[in-house]
């Protein structure tokens, strides 16, 4: 199993696709991988199976948890527990987000 991971990598791989995020780590016990959202582009994503953390690596916005709007920003990290509605919205820079899932990313 790999265990170093650039995030240069995936960031690009993004970039270069139409998908908006990569799972690169996806195990039973665990997942991890990193979102880039452009500016009003549309977070689609909806409730996961397992708890999961958001940590902001750049960009600005809003993730509203449970019709709750926080605001975002470099360095924050947040908690979102399973099944619970979630989305990223109103951004005006490129977001970038790492995640990670207390199980698998189904």
């Amino acid at each position: 199993m790999k265990l170093e991971f650039d995030l240069t990598t995936y960031l690009e791989k993004i970039k270069n696709s139409s998908d908006y995020f990569h799972t690169f780590i996806n195990r039973d016990s665990l997942a991890a991988g990193v979102l880039v959202l452009r500016p009003g582009e549309e977070d689609t994503q909806t409730p996961h199976e397992s708890d999961e953390v958001y940590y902001i690596i750049s960009g600005d916005g809003f993730l509203k948890i449970n019709n709750k709007d926080y605001k975002v920003s470099k360095d924050k990290l947040f908690f979102v527990a399973k099944d619970v509605e979630h989305y990223f919205h109103g951004n005006t820079k490129e977001l970038k987000v790492l995640y990670f899932f207390g199980g698998p990313d189904s």
